[in-house]
């Protein structure tokens, strides 16, 4: 079990635990697909449905929605993305939680953590207003010592101060810290910052999460436990 001493050892502070949000702590798909055609269609493009999602989600709403386009292989102007960002924005934000929901295991998973005494975090790529919106509609945001969105600082994942930032945020200390997610961002923010990886395969990667080099792959939040970070924490060292 961490520590929580104020000791100057790294080894003495409680580690910090990160979760992506969408398709890692949150099922978020039912709601993006719904208010991504929902802007889209305005547009007179076809709908998209779930199968298309591993292919856009991961960058936030304005890269879902630029792919949209270019997926449909039509033209996307300055003023087109800035009036589908406000439809996609407002129809995701009226409606949450909507059908999303976190992920079997994972509530019981983050109390195991924090009864251990470590500091939890949200780090995402979704805009931090609709990121806290989702977190606090499921009653989930008084879990989190930070949560971080795509527009909380300059840079985003994969950038590794994303990442280092979200933790410091939190309280926690990068030497001590643990990335959880589902897809190709989340696992290099996690190489960039040189802080160990748990990939789920169970959410919108477009590619299978073990070639992106997790540090481990688990399966169902079942398996994420204080003695599972801790051996990764001492295996870096």
């Amino acid at each position: 079990m961490p520590s929580r001493s104020s000791s100057s050892s790294s080894s003495l502070l409680p580690a910090t635990i990160v979760f992506d949000l969408d398709g890692t702590l949150v099922d978020t798909a039912p709601d993006l697909v719904a208010s991504l055609n929902h802007a889209v269609t305005q547009a007179g493009l076809a709908p998209v449905g779930y199968d298309d999602l591993t292919h856009l989600v991961g960058h936030g709403a304005q890269a879902m929605i630029e792919r949209t386009f270019k997926m449909r292989e039509k033209p996307l102007s300055e003023d087109d993305l800035a009036w589908q960002m406000k439809e996609f924005v407002a129809h995701y934000h009226a409606m949450m939680p909507g059908a999303s929901m976190p992920y079997p295991g994972v509530l019981d998973a983050m109390d195991r953590l924090s009864d251990a005494g470590y500091l939890l975090a949200v780090c995402t790529n979704k805009l931090e207003m609709l990121a806290r919106t989702l977190l606090e509609t499921l009653g989930l945001t008084a879990r989190f010592a930070a949560i971080t969105g795509g527009d909380t600082f300059d840079v985003r994942k994969p950038h590794a101060e994303h990442l280092l930032a979200t933790v410091r945020l939190a309280g926690g200390t990068p030497g001590r810290a643990v990335m959880i997610g589902d897809s190709r961002n989340d696992i290099l923010v996690a190489q960039n910052a040189a802080i160990p990886s748990i990939a789920v395969p169970f959410g919108y990667s477009d590619v299978a999460v073990e070639t992106l080099d997790p540090t481990i792959v688990i399966t169902h939040f079942n398996e994420l436990t204080p003695d599972l970070i801790e051996r990764l924490l001492t295996d870096r060292t």
